[in-house]
């Protein structure tokens, strides 16, 4: 369900070696359930496709299915601003997007409409291509949805 970013190198590429966000080159699948409060729990599914632009920026498009809603398009563009952060923008949010890589995990933090806050964590588990997705949805500091699920790399076509 969520983002990517890309570290800067020297000028022959913009790519390093390995950067974190490497997991969202390519094509995923994200799972989950969505709960928002007073609602009906509902599955949500998404197809993205994230590459790297010349200047090391992860574009990263989902096509988000929820259920008993019509699909849409989820932009992202994720950039790495200094060791362990990254930062960019998300169709959906208002705002910029942070993102924090701490202990191997990551932490995206951002607004959306309504007056909403939304924490994100996305956790890599063993083998490297799967991540686990928890994400929890504020209005004026109080909980008002989450989310759980499971984002996995798909194999290329």
């Amino acid at each position: 369900m969520l983002a990517a970013a890309a570290l800067l190198s020297g000028p022959a590429t913009a790519v390093p070696a390995y950067s974190p966000m490497q997991f969202f080159e390519g094509r995923t699948e994200g799972i989950g359930t969505i709960r928002i409060m007073l609602g009906k729990p509902y599955r949500t599914r998404s197809i993205g496709h994230g590459r790297f632009e010349p200047d090391g920026t992860m574009e990263f498009v989902q096509k988000v299915v929820d259920d008993g809603k019509p699909p849409r398009e989820r932009r992202w563009k994720i950039r790495q601003t200094g060791p362990h952060h990254f930062t960019g923008t998300m169709s959906e949010a208002i705002g910029l997007v942070k993102i924090e890589e701490i202990a191997g995990r990551f932490r995206f933090r951002f607004r959306m409409k309504g007056n909403l806050s939304v924490e994100q964590w996305l956790v890599p588990l063993a083998g490297g291509t799967t991540a686990r997705n928890t994400l929890t949805i504020r209005k004026f500091g109080v909980k008002v949805g989450t989310s759980e699920g499971m984002l996995r790399k798909l194999a290329s076509r």
